[in-house]
């Protein structure tokens, strides 16, 4: 079912001179917020168990949206054969990755170069891309359409499990040649692999964990109680939405925001720069001068109660144990500095379990398969870890994937390279079908930043 689109408190894209490139798919009796269980996709098929659905609340069923470029290849049966997806970040979508990534686009000098489009490192001749929006934000439903905290604590596998919809139901997608995404972007890359195993060929996460540590809930809990700390949404307990936009928590919005810009660049870079520049992302309740100017158009664009049940999908966040079903080939890309989703690798009792887990696999796999490369294999595990000689021997579930993972020391390298690496990721998985053997590019990682507030937060 294809919907028109509706009006909405708050704009349902976050470029809006790309918003005529969206386009919507409603869901029916879709369930958010419940419980999914890998392995059996039945069980999910429209929502977790125990979900609630939209529609039950008196609202209209859920929508997401999406914006497709490229050229479709098909099957026999019609299905397309050649997709590659791009999942949104925490605060962004479709139009802020197209705006970033896509040939053309001003946005292209945040990554370095254009990624997507006509001959570049993925290329809209051979690939049919799509751009998509998560449940929560913009184009998708959303607590601001008007159930404010009414709206279902939906989770990071209810943004997976709707656009896997939008993708079979509406898009008639047959296979996923390559999944990759920035931030929660990445977090999603890798639950398209662990819940539909056999309709993802290759995900390339760039910033994302498995699971969610400390610090990471720790800081959206700051966030958390800045928003709820403003006097309007104390008053209405979120119930606002009667009100002009003038009288929303918008000094709560904008006291969140000021956290998490804080830590979104690394403290290195803040601490050279000047006050004059860095006032600007400083929240006071009562500014002076130039004090907090640049979060007055992010409390213009986002929704307290969007950005609540946004900082709820962290909660119970748990993937790590689900990684042996992966069968996609995988590429992670990560940023050594990272302060929101931080990926610690320095020691063996710090390293991340993501990579702890998909390294030994790939150890037991060339061993089991008695290639020549065992050994170095093995030399290389625990150069790149940290572990020890008995470390690729952990059970870590069955063996059906092949990764490689680039933790970088220098974090700040373009989304271009970033992409080179996907290309070569997607495109060895192309070639070894047809026979042919290819040895992959070396591999960097991306900056992150906050650009304007419009960065990939």
């Amino acid at each position: 079912m294809t919907s028109s689109r509706r009006k909405s408190i708050t704009k349902t894209s976050g470029v809006p001179a790309l918003d005529g490139l969206k386009r919507y798919h409603t869901i029916p009796n879709f369930k958010l917020g419940g419980t999914y269980s890998p392995g059996d996709e039945s069980s999910f098929e429209y929502g977790g168990a125990g979900g609630v659905t939209l529609e039950s609340l008196g609202a209209e069923p859920l929508r997401v949206a999406y914006i497709a470029v490229g050229n479709p290849e098909r099957d026999r049966e019609g299905k397309i054969t050649n997709a590659i997806i791009v999942s949104p970040y925490y605060s962004g979508d479709s139009t802020f990755m197209y705006y970033y990534w896509h040939d053309g686009q001003e946005g292209n000098g945040f990554a370095l170069g254009p990624v997507i489009g006509p001959g570049k490192l993925i290329d809209t001749d051979k690939y049919y891309v799509i751009f998509l929006d998560a449940v929560g934000l913009w184009g998708a439903s959303k607590p601001s359409n008007g159930l404010g905290m009414k709206f279902p604590a939906y989770n990071y596998c209810d943004c997976v499990q709707a656009n896997y919809r939008l993708l079979v139901d509406q898009l008639n997608i047959g296979r996923i040649k390559l999944a990759t995404g920035v931030s929660m972007g990445a977090i999603q890359s890798y639950i398209w692999a662990v819940l539909h195993p056999e309709f993802v060929e290759a995900i390339l996460p760039i910033g994302g964990l498995t699971e969610i540590n400390s610090n990471t809930r720790w800081l959206f809990e700051l966030m958390t109680a800045a928003i709820q700390s403003d006097p309007l949404w104390r008053e209405t307990k979120g119930d606002y939405y009667h009100l002009p936009k003038e009288k929303h928590p918008n000094q709560g919005v904008m006291f969140g925001w000021s956290i998490l810009l804080y830590t979104g660049l690394s403290f290195d870079f803040r601490v050279g720069q000047p006050w004059v520049e860095t006032c600007k992302e400083v929240f006071c309740w009562k500014p002076d001068g130039k004090q907090g100017e640049l979060l007055l158009p992010l409390a213009h664009n986002y929704d307290a109660n969007d950005l609540l049940l946004r900082n709820r999908l962290g909660d119970g966040y748990f993937l790590t144990d689900q990684l042996h079903r992966i069968r996609a080939k995988t590429l992670i890309l990560h940023v050594a500095n990272d302060q929101w989703l931080r990926l610690s690798y320095n020691s063996p009792q710090k390293l991340d379990s993501t990579i702890r887990c998909m390294l030994a696999c790939r150890y037991r796999k060339e061993v089991r398969h008695g290639t020549k490369h065992a050994q170095e294999s093995r030399r290389r595990l625990q150069g790149e870890s940290g572990l020890g000689g008995d470390s690729g021997r952990e059970n870590h579930g069955p063996d059906r994937h092949r990764v490689r993972c680039s933790p970088q020391p220098n974090p700040p390298v373009a989304a271009e390279a970033s992409c080179r690496a996907a290309a070569a990721l997607f495109g060895s998985t192309q070639k070894r079908r047809e026979g042919r053997r290819r040895t992959a590019g070396r591999t960097l990682s991306p900056d992150r930043a906050a650009q304007g507030g419009t960065g990939l937060a």
